[in-house]
């Protein structure tokens, strides 16, 4: 039973450090299993340990730059392969006999009744038309036996470039001048057989217009086709096979041989032994008992770093902490953010700058303030900075892209502001990784300038923020910087309604509104939530608008016709009328805790002092005279709760000036205060201090008094 009580009491706490613990736990799962290498160093800085000897026999990896200059290389060098089809040459020699008998037997046959030729005649045209044929079928065969090129391929060759020609399964490397594409084939025996036809004309001295007509006529392209077709198969096969065969390590260091000195610089080739020697330490850190320590070490870190985040909300966003959705949505986005960077290091660690840490800062920024959104970027950079190659350049570069994107992005309220902050982060990005390329390579030739791509990439998809935001806001019951400017439009229905209803409300509200967001803007806050919440914070008397006092006539008060008791019920209910209104018109949640908090446990004093007046019992339950709270639970609560009181309190008074102002606003937060109001919000004296000033200051212009013009 104990247990079950002990349950019930803290079973938020227990939710809470549940959410905590299990965070960390992904967070190490995701970790690398290889243990990490002891020494940090830089390309173009010095070595700043002692003297570093090889441990042990370990190979020299190439450079991600050069095995992809090698790779290049293969794909751009390797030679295509074509297959000889044999079958060609055969099918159109043949194809074109066939036909040629059978035109040169109709040519004869029409030459000899029209021309009524001699037999004589009629052999000597067979006998040129046979040798012409002949010929043609030795020059079909000649450029079939050196080969054609297909030309509807997806490659592009020219006469210098190599080829690879597969007959019966044996290879024969050529250069593309050494055969022919369809064209010129075709050109070829054109030119061939007129030389050849002037040769036969001159030596059998036949000169027969329509003979020489016949077979100038006569189309050779038909039987010129392809016989080199493009193999792609194998051309991918032998490529591929040559990338299989390139090795990715470029010689070895021996045991106990010096691979740097203290105090010596780190160059390329120093740089590129160092990263082999830490990628063959992590490998051989592996084994069942190592995992086990290493694991060990992984969750002493993590945890360190997720605790920290814990003090950090417990002491300064408690309001977090009390709430458990809140507590898993940032919980939530570490995660995702170190599961993301996980599987991409994983796939490719040349990616890393495209995975976009600056979209976690601007969504915590959206929903909270810039200290939060920072601290939490500040943790997730560190948790996977620890796995991320080049740790000092990774941390150091999205620490910078994470300030400027959470300082540029003041609110959301404008969408070109998302834009100029996609921006600022591909500029600091660039500028920063610009700083660090120039001084560990010492030239701009080496910087590797497919990461500024990456960065653009990155500060692309920065952008899809925007409907991430509205996501969260829609799955958590959040509230952003656009729903705010929209909700806080007075044109909205639920305004204009107010407006129309109850006006006097609707111009304290008013009133309100420009107290608080004066307040917060200067102790820090949220001004635009504060002035939101400010507007429909009295939307419950829109119900019995003529019971308040802002929307009564000075010759009639509702309140004369009934007792105490039911007046305090009215007033009190407008809270909870509030609340009823807000839930119907679906405000967030945050603006309804506005509705509920606004008065906090306070009494209304007019009625039951009244009350007692009446009575004479000095010994009440005062639960119906007291606002059933919760009491501010935020900065921003309390502000309203304060300039709420004021602005409502300063209407009494036929006549204020600057003492009665003083007066009134140092006595009503004073009440506030002692009465435990602010108990439950992060606010210091030095605020009430401030906030006192911001409204007396504003009163007294809200009530100056006014130059009298003669008539």
């Amino acid at each position: 039973m104990n247990f079950i009580s002990f349950l019930q009491t803290k079973y938020k706490k227990i939710f809470n450090a549940a959410l905590f613990i299990i965070t960390i736990a992904i967070i190490v799962l995701l970790l690398p299993k290889e243990g990490k290498f002891k020494y940090e160093y830089n390309k173009g800085k010095p070595w700043s340990y002692e003297t570093l000897m090889a441990p042990f026999d370990f190979p020299i990896y190439k450079s991600q730059k050069q095995l992809k200059e090698e790779r290049d290389s293969i794909l751009e060098n390797t030679n295509p392969y074509f297959a000889y089809d044999s079958s060609v040459a055969k099918t159109q020699i043949a194809d074109f006999e066939e036909k040629y008998k059978k035109q040169q037997k109709e040519f004869t046959e029409t030459f000899a009744t029209e021309n009524n030729a001699p037999r004589w005649q009629i052999r000597r045209i067979d006998n040129f038309l046979d040798q012409y044929k002949d010929y043609i079928v030795k020059l079909l065969q000649t450029i079939y036996d050196k080969g054609i090129l297909v030309t509807d391929m997806n490659i592009s060759l020219d006469e210098h470039s190599e080829i690879v020609v597969l007959t019966d399964n044996v290879a024969e490397e050529l250069k593309v001048s050494q055969v022919y594409n369809q064209k010129e084939a075709y050109k070829y025996v054109v030119e061939k057989s007129e030389s050849y036809v002037d040769t036969l004309y001159e030596q059998d001295n036949i000169q027969n217009s329509d003979l020489m007509a016949y077979i100038n006529d006569y189309s050779l392209y038909q039987f010129v086709k392809p016989n080199l077709i493009y193999d792609d198969e194998t051309t991918e096969k032998v490529r591929n096979s040559q990338l299989d065969d390139l090795s990715v390590t470029r010689g070895v260091v021996q045991a106990g041989e010096r691979i740097v000195s203290k105090g010596e610089v780190v160059d390329s080739e120093t740089y590129q032994i160092i990263e082999s020697l830490r990628k063959e330490y992590e490998q051989k850190m592996g084994g069942t008992q190592r995992d086990s320590i290493i694991v060990v070490g992984h969750i002493i870190f993590v945890f360190a770093g997720i605790f920290v985040l814990y003090l950090f909300l417990y002491h300064f966003r408690n309001e977090i902490l009390q709430n458990s959705l809140k507590s898993a949505f940032i919980l939530f986005l570490i995660v995702l953010l170190a599961a993301i960077s996980s599987l991409t290091i994983r796939l490719n660690a040349d990616l890393v700058y495209l995975i976009p840490f600056a979209i976690l800062a601007i969504i915590i920024r959206s929903f909270y303030d810039a200290r939060l959104a920072l601290f939490i970027h500040i943790i997730t950079v560190l948790l996977v900075g620890f796995y991320a190659p080049n740790s000092f350049d990774f941390v150091f570069m999205n620490f910078i892209a994470g300030i400027v994107a959470i300082f540029s992005l003041t609110s959301l309220n404008r969408r070109g502001k998302l834009f100029l902050s996609s921006t600022l982060v591909i500029l600091s990005y660039a500028f920063v990784y610009f700083g660090l390329a120039v001084t560990q390579e010492g030239n701009i030739q080496s910087i590797n300038w497919m990461n500024f791509a990456y960065f653009g990439i990155n500060g692309a998809i920065v952008l899809s923020s925007y409907p991430l935001i509205y996501v969260f806001e829609k799955t958590f019951g959040f509230v952003s910087d656009v729903t705010l400017m929209e909700l806080s439009d007075t044109n909205q229905p639920l305004l204009r309604r107010l407006s129309e209803r109850a006006p006097g409300t609707f111009q304290h509200s008013l009133q309100v509104a420009n107290l608080a967001e004066t307040a917060v803007y200067q102790i820090g806050g949220n001004t635009l939530l504060v002035r939101t919440g400010a507007l429909y914070h009295d939307i419950g008397k829109m119900d019995n608008p003529i019971y308040f006092i802002e929307n009564q006539s000075p010759d009639f008060n509702p309140h004369e016709q009934i007792n105490s008791e039911e007046s305090a019920k009215i007033i009190i209910g407008h809270v909870k009328k509030g609340v009823e209104i807000a839930s119907k018109y679906k405000l967030p949640a945050p603006l309804v805790d506005f509705i509920r908090t606004h008065h906090g446990t306070t009494k209304v004093q007019y009625f039951y002092k009244k009350y007692i007046q009446n009575t004479g019992d000095a010994e009440i339950d005062d639960t119906q005279f007291t606002y059933s709270g919760p009491k501010p639970f935020s900065k921003e609560m309390a502000v309203l709760m304060m300039s709420d009181s004021v602005e409502a309190a300063s209407r009494s008074y036929t006549h204020l000036n600057e003492k009665i102002i003083n007066n009134l606003v140092d006595t009503i937060i004073d009440g506030q205060l002692n009465d435990g109001q602010f108990e439950n919000v992060d606010i210091t004296f030095r605020d009430i201090t401030i906030i006192k000033g911001i409204f007396k200051k504003k009163l007294q212009n809200f009530y100056h008094a006014r130059i009298k013009y003669p008539k």
